[in-house]
């Protein structure tokens, strides 16, 4: 009699890894790697997992795939090669414990073998013969603490960066999607460099390691991460530096800045920061010897670093002698700059994509909004201030050189129209104006009192905007819930909760684009997806060939407010062009912002405000998209030919159909599998809304999707059930009171309300005696004739 799988895990191929010098320490078994994808209702989809994980010198050498001795070894190979592909391991086994296949992801070739290859052999089959200070890095362990330890890619990311490091490499690029903790992947990389004593002259000495950010927030994000080295750690800042008299601290090993504070002033008011309070800023950097430091990690390294022209480019020259580390979710090649050219391709890249599909992300869906002022198209009467240059005035130029307060107002109605109360809402504004006007918007409609439910945070807010953005970051916080910025949170904003990113700017750059996407993407306790908010286009992205990654699926649902009415508030929304305080306020600053800053200044002695006569604005669409194969979003009739592809898995005919959908276990069932094929419940509920069919059951809108039935509504169903012959047959009043009752319950809500546990519920909330209604029930089961009663309503 052959083995059973777990019989030939245990008598044949664990002897036989035993044999090869492989201790229980070196292998872990059922090494689950993903958390598996976020679903609607706090679930989760399946998660990968290997049968057996080999490790040596804390490196991950190989998989195992095991088989039952009956089956053929072979059965599992491809499934083991594609988890080794995303493990980055090099080489894998299928085996039905008594034959032993082995591939190479080195060479791409296989055989079968007799016996596995022992530690020491598959080691050095990976790296070859290594120099002492270069295997001791290589093999340094990770920091663990408590339940903490690092995901599969972030052990990947370290692990790549730290053998990159060791070959002696200078310049090294990391490319991860927003939220998958690259800080933490930094603190991993510098305890093990740390803990070995890696550095460029090889000496034994620990390394001195800068780590470079553009934002206060983001260096204050790091040092916290960087708590378990708290003693070795080093903040550089200018307040500081002043106090000792201008020296800068060279005590320590583990160093912070951010490049404002350190950098040589080329244009004060761009690079301007908390830290400095005089218009002349001191190349600190350059106290310290070129040699000074062995490593220097550049967070958001696309955003300057790349740029031949920037401060970050004259910090990195000077220290050029230093290993480089970028670390970026966006990498950018352009005119101004080209991550890639400077750091290389990526040593290890994980997407968004990857990120939502593994489960540690959390996945989105679309609201493209249109309304019937996306253009506008000339009246003299309707010029406040200002003059046209042009007859038809587009979305990218709202804002910007033409203002119309009226369309802003209609936005923010809107969007509170469509989103949860107290939601965590971002609200990416064109400019500081903008963001403003839009604060003051959502106060005309909102329904929470509390002054602070929405507020803006700009660079101009300073220390009162950091303070909000905390509160908005804390998640035990619910005020504030809204806010409204333009290019300073694009970027460093952890915030696990956000549930809406709102676009009411046209966005241009991908880098851009993905960066404000990330906004949402952390995951957080009940949160099974967020939505995107898009007024202005910006989605189209996702149909650019830069962008790789799938948002979960775009909302049905095409909807038309109250026009907005004809008396308008005079608010002046006056901002002071010359802020006194300007240079102690920008800790938050950068570059981009700054950009947009000077833009906006220049375009407010030019705009043209518009006050629209005759005309009543309102949403007159919410397009419908959803997610393709590919990862690109469908328009509904590309969905809706996936989905009946999709659906003819389960049922070839209406009966089939009628009689899964009629029995509520059957009806679970379906529903749990197209779920774990990413169509959700609500995305079915919104199906109801492309075939005008609110107040219709789900099973009317699949069968008229699968076999062009007619849609009956759930008032059709329930009368036609009262009027039928099935409740003729109870001899007892309350009975059929008691089916009424359930009939009333499903016109109201639905076939939620049919669920086969339910049915206890409802007879207390009947408010009808247990035993006197099931003795009103006569010779019938009440539980059989629950069932029997969803039969009827689906005849």
């Amino acid at each position: 009699m052959a083995y059973s799988e777990s019989d030939t895990r245990a008598n044949l191929i664990d002897p036989k890894l035993e044999k090869s010098q492989w201790k229980s320490s070196n292998i872990v078994r059922e090494y689950y790697f993903t958390d598996g994808r976020k679903l609607i209702g706090g679930k989760r989809g399946n998660r990968y997992f290997v049968d057996y994980l080999l490790v040596y010198k804390n490196t991950n050498l190989a998989i195992i795939e095991a088989k039952a001795q009956n089956k053929d070894p072979l059965d599992g190979l491809q499934q083991v090669i594609n988890y080794a592909q995303k493990l980055k391991i090099d080489f894998v086994y299928s085996t039905n414990g008594t034959k032993i296949y082995e591939h190479s992801l080195i060479s791409g070739k296989g055989d079968f073998i007799e016996d596995y290859p022992t530690p020491d052999e598959l080691f050095y089959r990976k790296f070859g013969k290594l120099k002492e200070q270069e295997e001791k890095v290589i093999t340094q362990s990770f920091y663990f603490e408590g339940n903490k330890k690092p995901r599969f890619y972030q052990q990947i990311a370290v692990q790549k960066a730290v053998e990159t490091i060791a070959n002696d490499k200078d310049r090294v690029l990391l490319t991860l999607a927003t939220g998958t903790g690259k800080t933490y992947i930094a603190f991993q990389i510098v305890y093990r460099l740390f803990q070995s004593k890696w550095n460029k002259d090889k000496t034994n000495r620990r390394p001195k390691i800068l780590i470079l950010a553009d934002r206060n927030v983001l260096k204050s994000q790091a040092m916290n991460e960087f708590n378990p080295m708290e003693k070795d750690l080093v903040d550089i800042n200018g307040k500081d530096i002043k106090r000792r008299g201008g020296k800068v601290p060279t005590n320590g090993n583990v160093f912070f800045a951010i490049y404002q504070s350190i950098a040589e002033n080329k244009n004060r008011n761009i690079e301007s920061c908390e830290d400095e309070n005089e218009d002349d800023v001191i190349a600190y950097y350059k106290q310290y010897p070129s040699n000074f430091f062995d490593l220097i990690i550049i967070d958001e390294c696309h955003r300057g670093s790349s740029n031949d022209d920037s401060s970050w480019r004259d910090i990195l020259n000077h220290f050029s002698s230093a290993t480089h580390l970028g670390l970026t979710a966006t990498p950018k090649r352009d005119d101004n700059g080209d991550t890639y050219k400077y750091f290389g391709e990526p040593v290890y890249e994980y997407s968004l994509k990857d990120g939502i599909n593994d489960g540690f992300l959390t996945p989105y869906k679309v609201k493209r909004i249109q309304t019937n002022i996306d253009e506008y198209h000339f009246n003299p009467d309707d010029i406040i201030t200002g003059e046209l240059d042009k007859n038809i005035v587009t979305l990218q130029e709202f804002e910007k050189s033409v203002v119309i307060p009226k369309r802003t107002r209609l936005l923010a109605k809107t969007i509170l129209e469509n989103i949860n109360p107290f939601d965590k809402t971002i609200i990416f504004c064109v400019n500081q104006k903008h963001a403003m006007d839009m604060k003051i918007s959502i106060d005309r409609y909102k329904t929470i009192k509390d002054s602070n439910y929405c507020v803006r945070v700009t660079s101009d807010e300073g220390e009162l905007g950091r303070e909000f953005l905390e509160k908005f970051q804390n998640n035990d916080l619910d005020i504030p819930t809204i806010l409204t910025s333009s290019k300073m949170l694009t970027t460093g904003v952890d915030a696990k909760n956000v549930r809406n990113v709102v676009l009411t700017a046209p966005i241009a750059s991908m880098t851009e684009f993905k960066q404000i996407i990330g906004r949402g993407t952390r995951t957080y306790e009940g949160k099974d997806f967020f939505t995107i908010i898009d007024f202005v286009g910006a989605t189209n992205l996702f149909y650019d060939k830069a962008w790789d990654d799938d948002p979960l699926s775009v909302d049905i649902k095409t909807t038309k407010i109250e026009d907005i009415e004809d008396d308008e508030l005079n608010e002046e929304n006056k901002i002071d062009e010359e802020k006194k305080e300007q240079n102690k306020k920008e800790n938050s600053f950068n570059d981009d912002e700054f950009e947009a800053k000077t833009k906006e200044e220049k375009a407010k002695k030019e705009q043209v405000i518009i006050d629209i006569k005759g005309k009543k604005l309102k949403v007159i669409n919410i397009e419908t998209r959803y997610v393709g194969v590919d990862g690109k979003p469908l328009r509904s009739s590309e969905y809706l030919e996936l989905l009946i592809g999709v659906l003819g898995r389960f049922y070839n005919d209406e009966q089939t159909l009628r009689d899964i959908w009629s029995n509520p276990k059957n009806r679970k069932e379906l529903l749990e599998k197209l779920k774990d094929m990413n169509i959700d419940e609500s995305q079915l509920e919104d199906l109801k809304d492309i075939f005008e069919a609110k107040n219709s059951d789900i099973y009317d809108v699949l069968a008229h999707l699968s076999f062009n039935c007619d849609i009956k509504t759930r008032d059709e169903r329930a009368i036609a059930a009262l009027n039928s012959k099935f409740i003729e047959k109870y001899q007892n009043e309350k009975a059929k009171d008691f089916i009424e009752f359930i009939l009333e319950k499903y016109r109201k809500y639905g076939f939620k309300e049919l669920e086969e546990n339910k049915l206890s519920t409802l007879i207390e909330q009947s408010g009808f005696d247990r035993r006197e209604l099931m003795t009103s029930f006569g010779d019938f089961k009440i539980r059989d004739e629950y069932f029997e009663l969803q039969k009827e309503i689906y005849r």
